[in-house]
């Protein structure tokens, strides 16, 4: 087999977005237009309407938002297509770190009516610092929005990068008849289906054609493409792939609108799978030995089986179901029996999986978050996960004291899924371990997940701490008794002191001038 050749077919990206400007929807069109999937889901819960593929956690049915990243594996033309829908809320930033740390490039969702937001730039800033090169999609051209100029305004003055549009919407936001295809030159008028379910029209005009049937529409976009051109807003490959600039799309998911040229310039632009950097920041060629890197462990996602799936990006070599791989953290062998392809929650065997793919391990529970799994005898290993700084903190117990056995074991597999961190100290025992999250909802998850996948209902007490810093464990002590100040151990070992606020930590390190204290996560800001 010829590795390398079968690594450039791969296109292996994550989805990321605010919440609500359409994510999944566009994960779903995109399912839809290779044929996964015969006809399209909506992700709002209405009475009488499925959820999408991507979206099957109960809570995410109810709320209509992404709350776990979900892996789908397309094939389009020759191409195998492997996308990654992330959680756009910000309480559930690590989680999307996590995945673009096992992707080649992003695709950038933004909602046409609200443009740029807070969450939207965080993450396009987490893509720059991991050199990740980000393919931008204007969602929502179907409803009112923003002019196609602003945009593209609020793309450069806010990211710092230059938006290059490869289509150019015919009809304003909320009129959306077709697209000008500026890498063909190609006029395209969309077609409506029933509610967006099945594959949309579309027909190629010429331009006489064009004139006649959408009249001041299309020669306003020819006239808006020509303002680009003279702009030298134009896609470059080099670039694009720097990091300094990002092709633009304009689609409506809903309709099913836009998102074959999408797949098109994904397949035509976007990186193969390529060398990946190990810990020593040596690339590791695609045609190595077998490597891969766990990024994500998910339990629950079979009703039947309370199995735990670790989701592993290939990075290099053939992997073959059945074979024994070693965890580099341990140097222990590992058996894959039970891989699999995965789709959402659904699941096919994976007998063979090459550089690019993204593979569930069943019955994994071994496994954690940025492990790394290697041919036997290899030295390779790949960089850990970094923790994100937590800002919110819990204490949980269980209602039922008859209970305690699952909700302990409930808390050690949400713990190893990186839901939240879990803190533990000898003053609390572990009747009451301490919940650390980036936002609140991830609260409301391990609760839900407890009561539903456990039986064991839970009452939170909310901590009055903002804050976290690492320490040494023979520090703890110096520490213990004071107001506004409390220690723990982290469950990988780590020991953190939690402060009120940045005041009391400010006061207590003026009275210990001797104590050491480390900021969590200091490379990433979410």
């Amino acid at each position: 087999m010829d590795i390398v050749r079968e690594a450039r077919r791969r296109r292996t990206f994550a989805i990321i977005s605010h919440p609500d400007a359409g994510k999944s929807t566009l994960t779903e069109a995109l399912a839809l237009h290779t044929q996964m999937i015969g006809e399209a889901g909506v992700t709002h819960g209405k009475a009488g309407r499925r959820a999408t593929v991507s979206d099957w956690m109960e809570m995410e049915k109810a709320r209509g938002i992404s709350i776990s990243s979900t892996a789908l594996q397309m094939e389009y033309g020759d191409h195998v297509i492997n996308v990654v829908d992330t959680p756009g809320h910000a309480d559930f930033s690590e989680d999307t770190y996590r995945v673009l740390a096992a992707v080649d490039v992003a695709v950038m969702v933004l909602d046409a009516a609200k443009g740029l937001e807070p969450q939207t730039l965080k993450l396009f800033d987490v893509c720059r610092r991991s050199g990740i090169p980000v393919i931008t999609v204007v969602n929502k051209w179907d409803r009112p929005g923003l002019d196609p100029l602003e945009l593209l305004d609020q793309v450069q003055q806010r990211l710092g990068i230059v938006p290059t549009p490869v289509t150019w919407p015919i009809g304003i936001a909320g009129d959306f008849k077709g697209a000008l295809d500026r890498r063909t030159g190609r006029t395209l008028l969309y077609e409506r289906t029933a509610g967006g379910a099945t594959v949309a029209g579309e027909r190629v005009l010429e331009d006489d054609e064009a004139r006649e049937l959408m009249g001041v529409d299309w020669q306003d976009a020819v006239e808006g493409a020509e303002l680009l051109e003279a702009d030298d807003l134009v896609h470059d490959q080099e670039t694009f792939l720097a990091g300094a600039t990002s092709p633009v799309l304009f689609a409506a998911s809903l309709l099913n609108f836009g998102v074959a040229q999408l797949l098109e310039v994904l397949v035509d632009i976007a990186p193969p799978a390529a060398a990946r950097p190990d810990v020593t920041g040596e690339p590791r060629p695609v045609d190595a030995p077998f490597s891969a890197y766990v990024f994500k462990v998910q339990a629950g996602m079979d009703k039947a089986h309370r199995d735990h799936v670790a989701f592993a990006r290939i990075c290099s070599g053939v992997f073959e179901r059945g074979e024994v791989v070693e965890r580099a953290a341990t140097s222990k062998p590992f058996a894959t029996k039970y891989a699999q392809s995965m789709f959402g929650r659904d699941r096919t065997t994976a007998d063979l999986a090459l550089p690019g793919d993204i593979i569930g391990l069943v019955n994994a529970s071994g496994l954690r978050i940025g492990d790394t799994l290697r041919a036997p005898g290899e030295k390779v290993e790949f960089p850990a996960v970094t923790k994100f700084a937590p800002e919110h903190f819990a204490a949980v117990r269980s209602v039922d004291t008859g209970r305690y056995k699952q909700f302990r074991r409930g808390i050690e597999q949400l713990d190893a899924e990186g839901v939240v961190q879990v803190l533990r100290s000898e003053l609390r025992g572990d009747q009451a371990p301490v919940l650390a999250a980036v936002g609140p909802m991830q609260f409301e998850v391990v609760q839900d997940r407890l009561l539903h996948e456990f039986k064991a209902e839970t009452r939170l007490e909310s901590l009055p701490y903002s804050l976290a810093r690492e320490l040494a464990s023979a520090d703890r002590p110096v520490l213990a008794g004071l107001s506004g100040v409390e220690t723990f151990e982290r469950s990988d070992g780590v020991a953190l002191a939690l402060f009120t606020d940045k005041w009391r930590l400010r006061s207590v390190e003026r009275a210990n001038p001797d104590l050491e204290l480390g900021v969590l996560a200091a490379d990433v800001e979410l």
